[in-house]
């Protein structure tokens, strides 16, 4: 899952195992619904497909210019643009209790997360903790992921699309708490985080949600 900490909005889903497939696919999908953007900050825990599957997705290829010597020539590379800023998160645990949290910056320079941690409106240090919320959000709200319950999926694709529609109902539909904002006439006003991210003008309920239209665009 790719979550945004500011609005709450989760940006791009993969439902399956933690696989180097799954990983690629669900960076490459992330890149399509931002436009291609580049985030001030990215952030991860230390699972090592990430920083291959953000090179690939962001990274671009440079081929060496001939030098006219003799040999076999220099083969083309990937190299990520100084602008991608990513880190890591690492965390140390004695008898299932973390003790020690450690960052490592992966793309981009030490001064580059600093400055986007100061942009941050929601966190000052580099973290995992908006999506290990939202886990615990989605078990929640979907009964089937609560532990130690006779309510887990017998078949797969139910599970994926209980998945599907857990979190993005949760996205247009679910107001939290942490998003609400004080209208013109002082009280508080509930927000979902597609009105945060500035998607909606209101907050949809169940059925506008599940009626609503979708067009299908054929890839080329």
């Amino acid at each position: 899952m790719a979550l945004d900490p500011e609005t709450r909005l989760v940006v791009s889903l993969v439902v399956g195992k933690r696989t180097a497939d799954a990983t690629h696919t669900l960076v490459r999908d992330f890149r399509r619904r931002t436009g291609g953007r580049v985030m001030r900050l990215m952030t991860s825990d230390e699972y090592p497909v990430y920083e291959e599957a953000i090179r690939d997705a962001y990274g671009q290829v440079v081929v060496p210019p001939r030098t006219g010597r003799l040999g076999r020539p220099q083969k083309p590379h990937t190299v990520v643009p100084p602008a991608v800023t990513y880190a890591t998160v690492h965390k140390e645990k004695e008898n299932n209790r973390v003790v020690r949290v450690s960052t490592r910056v992966v793309f981009g320079t030490l001064s580059a997360v600093v400055l986007a941690l100061v942009a941050s409106a929601v966190s000052c240090v580099v973290n995992t903790s908006f999506v290990e919320r939202q886990n615990g959000t989605d078990r929640n709200r979907c009964s089937r992921k609560v532990r130690k319950s006779y309510g887990f999926s017998k078949d797969w694709a139910v599970h994926r699309a209980a998945s599907v529609f857990s979190y993005f109902s949760y996205n247009f539909s679910w107001p939290v708490r942490t998003l609400r904002v004080k209208g013109e006439d002082g009280r508080w006003q509930k927000r979902t985080p597609a009105m945060a991210a500035g998607l909606t003008d209101h907050m949809w309920s169940l059925p506008e949600w599940l009626t609503y239209p979708i067009r299908h665009v054929q890839r080329k």
